[in-house]
């Protein structure tokens, strides 16, 4: 029985995770800084599909939880087959208008967490000669709009990068870019949703089935949904100097209020 670990596990697209890894067989490590939540996920996944279920509690805006999933990562005799990036954050406002202890405390969260426990996770996974990291990016990540994009920008070109250089290893990495997904994503930075098209929302269960099956054909970047798709078809062919400014003004109708 293999092992993944996810973090951000409590709510959200990590949720969605834990339950499809859970129902297929896996055993899970739960990351997230809510132990309470963590641990009647734990119990409530391992009681419906009988898998394990550990919990680790780590905030990886912080050393101390980054250092603490990595032990875990690199932990020879309980060895991880599946890494799950999940965990993440957005910041309410625009350039300057945002503390910069906020927008430093994201890029921890979403590039350097990012980069050491992938690279915790995939040198033993190279080793073994097998195993595969989800790194959770954005559709945000391909239009100018502000540090939130640029930070998930950074994780698609990383992952594409260290891919690259992991092929025939038997090591799988993958960029996943979802768009509006149903989360406590909004709720948590304070922003309004009431603005945004029914049609432009995702199911995190839908999503995650999708993101596996693109991790298994061997996909490096998985945008998955038809929708979404097509915009990120638009984007690639549209001038960047028109690009931001539409992307500008489609943050200021459906982002942050």
């Amino acid at each position: 029985m293999t092992t993944a670990l996810i973090t951000g596990a409590t709510a959200g697209i990590g949720a969605a995770f834990a339950r499809r890894l859970a129902a297929d067989g896996h055993n899970l490590v739960l990351v997230a800084r809510d132990t309470e939540r963590l641990r009647e996920q734990a119990t409530e996944l391992h009681d419906r599909h009988g898998i394990e279920a550990e919990v680790l509690r780590a905030d990886l805006s912080e050393d101390e939880g980054i250092a603490a999933v990595e032990d875990r990562l690199t932990d020879r005799r309980h060895p991880v087959d599946l890494l799950v990036n999940n965990a993440g954050f957005g910041n309410k406002g625009h350039y300057l208008d945002v503390p910069m202890a906020d927008e430093l405390k994201m890029l921890k969260v979403h590039c350097e967490a990012v980069l050491r426990l992938t690279s915790a996770a995939a040198a033993g996974m190279r080793e073994r000669g097998r195993g595969g990291v989800v790194n959770v990016a954005s559709v945000a990540a391909f239009v100018p709009r502000g540090t939130y994009g640029a930070s998930k920008a950074w994780v698609v070109q990383f992952t594409q990068g260290a891919a690259k250089d992991l092929a025939g290893s038997g090591v799988r990495l993958m960029a996943l870019c979802p768009g509006f997904v149903r989360t406590e994503f909004h709720q948590r930075a304070g922003m309004g949703t009431g603005n945004i098209p029914g049609w432009m929302w995702l199911d995190a269960d839908k999503l995650v089935e999708a993101a596996l099956a693109d991790l298994a054909r061997g996909k490096s970047v998985s945008v998955p949904d038809p929708r979404y798709k097509a915009l990120m078809g638009l984007v690639k062919v549209t001038p960047r100097g028109l690009l931001g400014g539409v992307t500008s003004k489609t943050g200021r109708k459906y982002g942050p209020q």
